[in-house]
């Protein structure tokens, strides 16, 4: 029985951009950051890092995290913001909403 890949949706999309997005601006390559996911115990190949940024693999929630501590940046500033419609925009300043709340805090 074969199994289909699990679609990454729009969630695992930006954060995937995201991650590309900041390890550039921080002048890092994919096998430095992966060096660092590594030393903070969460070993990660620069090849996976590579498919998690392409959206070829999933970036499931400790990958997520150690990634983000690696960057320097809390986890939640590599998810998309939230809003009453769906995903909106990283660079768009939308207060959080009733679901951002309850699951922020």
């Amino acid at each position: 029985m074969a199994t289909r890949p699990i679609e990454i949706g729009p969630a695992g999309i930006q954060a995937a951009h995201t991650i590309e997005s900041l390890r550039l601006a921080r002048g890092l390559s994919q096998h430095q950051l992966a060096e660092r996911c590594t030393a903070l115990g969460r070993p990660l190949t620069n090849i996976a890092l590579s498919r998690t940024e392409r959206t070829r693999r999933r970036c499931d929630i400790d990958d997520l995290v150690t990634i983000a501590a690696a960057l320097g940046i809390p986890p939640a500033a590599l998810l998309p913001r939230w809003t009453e419609l769906g995903v909106a925009s990283r660079s768009a300043a939308q207060p959080l909403n009733r679901v951002q709340e309850a699951l922020l805090g």
